[in-house]
């Protein structure tokens, strides 16, 4: 097939126009799915989420692999060959020209000697999280379990020599917590293919990266006998203006001039991800996609997640388990949980929604820890109460260092927002949406969404003029944004005469203490009086009415 033909097939195939043998559009991996679901978006568009979920509000994410071993920021494996960028430039000066030293050699000298999973999920749940995401395999392709379909290129064969996942969920069930994974291989075919360049310029200039190796090249190395290609999936042509290094961008959902996926690609992700599944049964399952892996031009991940739903049916035959999906339209928010990548929706989302974020680089970066450049609590906290007050959850990753540990102010930052948890978490649990999420100054600066999420931080900081609100049985909880220095607080939208509560209010109290607060509600506001003495964090206020 001639570039061009294949560069028309999956612009027509993401459009839904042309289905082409080649690919897996048919649902022929599993065509008999026992149970309600069924591999089709109105099948799945009958799924309610879990109230587990709903419930748990705020989870911590180990986003961690063989990327994090260079210590140099997300998307390693595929920076380290784009000729004159930071992460090529640190690459070459620490392992060697990628023509000589590839990802897969990266891969082999990952050790991961400091890691204990126990230590940290528990660390993880004194911070106040109600769940726990593990990383299960990255565009890099490597797995990180025991896997039966990447037999080789996987963490027990190759690297730490551990099954990664087996000891995360061992960890994650021993704390109680449900156990959630992400996979993201599916995006490999593409994402690699700057292994398939060669340097412009130099003395190396014109001698190609390691990105098309095969078996065959493996004789004398330490991969003998092991095919680099089950790793880089690169035997295919190059997708339209794959040497523009932003393009992908615009590609990842499977049109726009990418390079279809064969057949035997999509197959053995699939393969992979129902091998997962039925190792570990996560009780979520992340994926790093528009809407669902390979879609629109596979039906892999619809079979996937019915395949899922239908496994985790209760006695009363509802699923119990999780599918996160980004960029959804409205049948697809039904089917999936809307996934918004570092930001948050601007208004109640009528049904529940997660929101990812990291207080650094998704994979460990040493010039954010040096730079002390991390999220505080701070601001992770206020992210959490705005988005629960929207109907949403917060996923929080937390890079973890090549060796399997996180460094020291990682983890104070985690110890303070486990102590504003413990203060303040009953206004957090087990809630749901008020009437209104909040009002106050700071979400009239609020950024629209951009692609799939990327508007946190955008708006102006949070003061205690900014309010948040959620319910929980006959308690309103509102938690005043910042400690008033004044000593009171006036919330608008609670006055005598608002249209959002018809019933007077009888007490206040601040959740942090217990303590009752002086207030009175007049026709301008609930004016509330705080004492001169601060909680221990006093950033974030809840306050209860009833």
């Amino acid at each position: 097939m001639k570039r061009r033909d294949l560069i028309k097939l999956s612009a027509a195939a993401a459009a839904g126009l042309y289905l082409n043998p080649l690919l897996a559009r048919a649902n022929f991996f599993n065509p008999e799915q026992r149970g309600p679901f069924k591999p089709s978006w109105d099948s799945l568009s009958k799924y309610q989420v879990p109230e587990w979920f709903r419930d748990a509000k705020f989870g911590m994410w180990a986003h961690w692999g063989p990327q994090c071993e260079p210590e140099s920021g997300d998307w390693y494996a595929r920076g380290m060959y784009q000729e004159g960028s930071w992460q090529y430039k640190s690459h070459i000066e620490h392992y060697g020209h990628p023509s000589e030293f590839g990802f897969k050699d990266v891969i082999n000298v990952w050790k991961a000697d400091k890691w204990d999973p126990e230590e940290l999920v528990s660390l993880y749940k004194k911070a106040g999280a109600k769940y726990f995401m593990a990383m299960a395999n990255h565009h890099d392709n490597l797995d990180l379990w025991d896997s039966t379909y990447q037999p080789n290129w996987n963490s027990v064969q190759m690297g730490p020599k551990k099954d990664i996942i087996a000891g995360w969920e061992n960890a994650a069930r021993k704390a109680d917590l449900p156990f959630a994974l992400s996979v993201h291989a599916a995006h490999a075919w593409s994402w690699y293919e700057p292994s398939q360049r060669a340097d412009k310029n130099g003395p190396l200039a014109g001698v190609p990266y390691d990105g098309n190796l095969t078996v065959e090249d493996g004789e004398g190395t330490w991969w003998e006998g092991i095919d680099p290609q089950e790793l880089y999936a690169q035997n295919h042509e190059l997708s339209e203006d794959s040497y523009d290094n932003g393009k992908i961008h615009s590609q990842w959902n499977w049109g726009n001039g990418v390079t279809p996926p064969s057949k035997e690609y999509c197959k053995k992700f699939y393969n992979r991800t129902i091998e997962l599944i039925d190792k570990f049964n996560p009780d979520l399952l992340y994926f790093d996609d528009t809407a669902l892996p390979l879609w629109p031009v596979s039906n892999v991940g619809l079979e996937i997640a019915a395949y899922l739903y239908n496994k985790s049916l209760d006695k009363d035959g509802n699923p119990q388990a999780v599918v996160t999906g980004k960029i959804l339209d409205e049948q697809q928010r039904k089917a999936l949980v809307w996934d918004i990548e570092k930001g948050q929706s601007n208004e109640i989302e009528p049904l529940p929604w997660q929101t990812d974020t990291c207080i650094g680089s998704w994979h460990y970066d040493i010039d954010v820890y040096r730079d002390k450049r991390y999220k505080s609590a701070k601001q992770v906290i206020h992210s959490l109460i705005d988005v629960v007050s929207k109907n949403g959850n917060l996923m929080l990753n937390i890079p973890v260092k090549g060796d399997g540990s996180i460094d020291e102010l990682e983890r104070a930052i985690v110890e303070e927002i486990g102590e504003w948890m413990r203060l303040n978490g009953a206004s957090i649990y087990g809630t749901r949406p008020w009437k209104i999420f909040g009002e106050g100054p700071q979400q009239e600066s609020a950024a629209a969404l951009t692609a799939q999420g990327f508007n946190e931080g955008k708006g102006k900081p949070f003061t205690s003029h900014d309010f948040r609100f959620v319910t929980k049985g006959k308690k309103l909880y509102a938690t005043v944004m910042s400690w008033p220095e004044n000593g009171k607080v006036v919330i608008k939208s609670l006055a005598s005469d608002a249209a959002y509560r018809s019933k007077p209010i009888k007490k206040v109290k601040l959740v942090s203490t217990g303590k009752k607060l002086k207030f009175q509600q007049t026709a301008q506001g609930l004016e509330v009086y705080f004492s001169k003495e601060k909680p221990a964090v006093s950033y974030a206020n809840a306050l209860e009415i009833s």
